[in-house]
């Protein structure tokens, strides 16, 4: 099983790679006529790189093979990406912890929540019960019910399930309505049901799925995924994490201050303009015209970001619950202000067979289950740290120009002014 699914992701890139070379060969007067929307925005992907394409190098720990979430054994991500008409700019992403009946065959979990600014449903009893028993669906604000309903009827139809009188579906969103009809609420069952049909070990990134309508730093935001494999000294289990990118704050690109050379950051008009005096005190009366343009700007830090992470070390609640808090410290790194309307939260699952929790298990006798020592955390804190900040610069530097709704257009993150900020502050040579 192993070697299929090697030989299908190298087979994927492979695939990609030919393509890539084959549009290059084409001048770009023959490509206008030719291509599609679909396809120039396939080619738009295929050129816009990831974050180690460029010469980035995030952090001390190495990858896994392909530098996602997948690279811990089993877990396949899918999604379903809605770009119809002049408004509808939206989708699901879904992430499967393993292709089996995650109801008979749960696995540990927890929520993390930074701040609190969202909707993640089923987010209580998962951290009542430590365990998740449906696939991770991220979408759009609010079709956070509908999606939630649509994965129910998923669960309810899987054989082995007709029994079953309670089902706890795990939904997560960030709003995307400034690209996106939001209010029409468009995923439908059929939407919902391909992602999860089309999960697969090799993760698109940027702005598809539930990333399609979503904005970050005020670029273009999206889905990005980053993996870190431990050395065997310490104990060679991987982490990988998976992000929908739709906030805000000052981009920071390891350690230079991106969004600062740009001119583009949360707060920037209001940090130039004149601070009270002496006279006026802290008690100086709040701008309110200021204060609203603030908001309204595409500078705005609102929004939300989900980070879903897994990893096949064996860990219980409280352990996951550690890891899954550590991944803010990897969004603080990439400058995010974690402000009043955002929405961060982090959901952390095990893969560790040795955990799974199964019908089996529900009768009254002790349940064995096997655990890291608290001392043997602390490699999976940092393996958590960089690929989350990774996988949020692999969102925003995959993400394309996105116009939607009202005619808005969200640009994508400038890669060669980027590229020439890394430079000057030694980032990449």
């Amino acid at each position: 099983m192993r070697h299929t699914r090697g030989m299908s992701d190298k087979i994927a890139i492979m695939h990609s790679v030919i393509t890539a070379v084959v549009l290059a060969t084409l001048s770009p007067l023959t490509m206008c006529a030719q291509m599609t929307w679909e396809s120039q925005r396939e080619l738009q992907f295929q050129t816009r790189p990831r974050a180690r394409d460029i010469g980035l190098k995030i952090g001390i720990l190495p990858t896994g093979q392909l530098n996602a979430i997948t690279d811990v054994a089993g877990v396949t991500v899918g999604h379903t990406t809605l770009n119809r008409g002049e408004n509808i700019r939206t989708g699901v992403t879904a992430i499967l912890p393993h292709n089996g009946n995650l109801f008979k065959e749960k696995v540990p979990a927890a929520v993390f929540t930074g701040n609190g600014f969202g909707k993640l449903m089923g987010s209580t009893q998962v951290n009542e019960l430590g365990e998740i028993e449906t696939p991770i669906l991220l979408t759009s604000t609010l079709s956070v019910p509908k999606t939630g309903d649509f994965l129910m009827d998923h669960m309810l139809a899987l054989p082995g399930n007709e029994g079953v009188q309670s089902i706890n579906p795990i939904v997560a969103e960030t709003n995307d309505g400034y690209l996106n009809d939001i209010r029409g609420r468009h995923i439908t069952r059929e939407d919902v049901f391909s992602a999860m049909k089309n999960a697969r070990s090799v993760v698109e990134e940027g702005s598809v799925g539930a990333g399609t309508g979503t904005v970050a730093f005020g670029w273009k935001g999206g889905i990005g995924t980053s993996s870190r494999k431990l050395p065997a000294s310490l104990s060679g289990f991987t982490v990988g994490v998976l992000v929908q990118s739709n906030f805000g704050g000052v981009l920071t690109i390891d350690g230079a201050p991106v969004g600062v050379e740009l001119g583009k950051y949360y707060l920037k008009d209001a940090a130039s303009m004149q601070k009270p005096t002496r006279k006026q005190g802290r008690n100086a009366q709040v701008d309110s015209d200021a204060l609203a343009h603030a908001r309204a700007s595409a500078n705005n830090a609102d929004g939300s970001i989900i980070i879903v992470i897994a990893t096949d070390a064996p860990l219980d609640w409280r352990q996951l619950e550690r890891l899954a808090e550590r991944s803010m410290s990897g969004l603080a790194r990439t400058g995010s202000a974690m402000t009043n309307g955002s929405g961060d939260y982090a959901i952390a699952f095990s893969t560790a067979i040795v955990n799974r929790i199964s019908p089996a298990d529900r009768v009254e006798k002790p349940r064995s289950t096997h655990v890291l020592v608290n001392d043997a955390m602390s490699p999976l804190f940092l393996a958590v740290i960089e690929a989350t900040e990774e996988a949020i610069y692999n969102s925003v530097f995959r993400a394309t120009t996105v116009t939607g709704k009202e005619k808005r257009t969200v640009e994508a993150l400038p890669l060669d002014r980027v590229k020439e900020i890394l430079r000057k502050y030694g980032r990449i040579k």
